[in-house]
């Protein structure tokens, strides 16, 4: 998936958006120092960049992951993203669905929400991640206007913190996901430094993502400046000679100084989040490191 093209779907509003989970023990960081972290935890991609395949064909394109070498995935609310290509998946319960997940050799560890679809139906997505085994729900993005004030971004941090409470009494995660528009400023202030004041550390944990390395942010500067403040990462890399996304490894991104800052941040899951040739080759970069 385009950055960009995720931009524009979620600021338009067009949300409505396993339990293999590696434990953190006292290696984890020895391991992650010796640039071999992926093998601790499974490889997984973001259902995002395949919806389309997913629409068509969804035991296919499971099939397909996995036989690339992905190991778990990240999926989108179908009833949430129903007008972005997950309707197919609306027949499934989630138990259903989670069986022809892991008939395919995939677990199946996160979902994105929207916030809307969160403050409408909060109760209803709780069950449906407990029902297919799943310990993190992720907020794809507040869904705020382009000239929304920092105020804005505030109170709607605060009240996914009063959601992140009530998840967490059902032993749910709640986690918030970025995109571009956290790095602006508003008031002289990165949105996403004081989005870090304003989530509560326990309550809400973050979902970094890595394609903002083209915007000059780095994954690792921030696992270290919050560490245990995340949860989960989206991969990818970018070209400045090209100026586009580029498979891992190719890029800009010193991978070896991201691995090994992921005990730090407290980051427990991988999604490589990039168009379908990039996920074939990205997934190869992994298996190899």
């Amino acid at each position: 998936m385009k950055n960009l093209t995720r931009r524009q779907f979620l600021t338009a509003g067009a949300l409505g958006m396993g339990a293999v989970v590696a434990a953190r023990t006292s290696g984890f960081e020895a391991a992650s120092k010796a640039f071999a972290i992926p093998a601790k935890m499974p490889i997984g991609f973001q259902t995002w960049s395949v919806k389309d395949l997913l629409a068509k064909d969804l035991p296919g394109t499971l099939k397909m992951m996995a036989d690339m070498g992905y190991q778990s995935l990240e999926m989108c609310s179908p009833p949430g993203y129903v007008d972005s290509g997950f309707a197919p998946l609306m027949k499934y319960s989630a138990k259903e669905l989670l069986k022809i997940i892991n008939d395919h050799g995939l677990a199946w560890l996160s979902t994105h929400y929207g916030m809307d679809e969160l403050r409408k139906n909060l109760d209803a997505r709780m069950q449906f991640a407990l029902d297919s085994g799943q310990k993190q729900m992720i907020v794809s993005s507040f869904g705020l206007p382009e000239n929304a004030k920092l105020r804005d971004w505030l109170s709607a941090a605060n009240e996914m913190n009063a959601m992140g409470e009530k998840t967490l009494k059902e032993g749910i995660q709640l986690g918030y996901h970025n995109h571009d528009m956290e790095f602006a400023t508003l008031d002289g202030m990165l949105i996403y430094d004081e989005l870090m004041k304003e989530f509560d550390p326990r309550q809400v944990k973050m979902q970094f993502q890595v394609a903002v390395i083209r915007l000059g942010y780095k994954a690792a500067d921030y696992f270290k400046k919050y560490p245990g403040r995340f949860i989960s990462a989206h991969l990818a890399d970018w070209s400045v000679k090209e100026n586009k996304q580029v498979p891992m490894g190719q890029g800009v991104v010193d991978w070896k100084e991201f691995f090994a800052t992921l005990g730090t941040g407290g980051v427990q899951n991988i999604f490589v989040e990039m168009d379908l040739p990039n996920l074939k080759d990205s997934v190869a970069y992994l298996k190899k490191i």
